[in-house]
């Protein structure tokens, strides 16, 4: 038996097979046209290589979260919106519609003074 070369591709026919090779291995159209070389096999192959360079694997570990892990005042309410919501309002004194108490009124409103202002003290200049 004769072992049969493969015929290299030109042109249009070459394209074609980098594009075919490349989304059969996962990449992008232009990330396909990168490929090398001159038959099915090898653009297949340098496909599947170049596929392999940019698996998860050999990506960077994902950076630490900023602030580090939730709290404990995070931490009870199992991660949901009503349990958040419910340690927002715990913590900032609402009640269930969110909305703060009632400010007791002043007893005596008749009187405002100035809390800055000195008594005993003139501007007069005496001699």
């Amino acid at each position: 038996m004769t072992e049969q070369t493969p015929t290299p591709l030109e042109g249009d026919a070459l394209e074609l097979a980098k594009l075919r090779a490349g989304l059969t291995a996962g990449l992008t159209p232009a990330q396909s046209a990168r490929l090398i070389g001159t038959d099915e096999a090898a653009l297949t192959a340098d496909a599947a290589a170049l596929a392999a360079e940019f698996t998860p694997s050999t990506l960077a570990p994902p950076a630490p979260r900023a602030g580090g892990d939730r709290g404990p005042d995070v931490q009870g309410t199992a991660g949901t919106v009503a349990g958040g919501a419910a340690a927002y309002r715990r913590k900032h004194g609402l009640d269930e519609d969110g909305n703060r108490p009632p400010v007791p009124q002043r007893v005596n409103t008749s009187r405002v003074t100035n809390p800055f202002q000195e008594n005993g003290y003139t501007t007069e200049h005496r001699r």
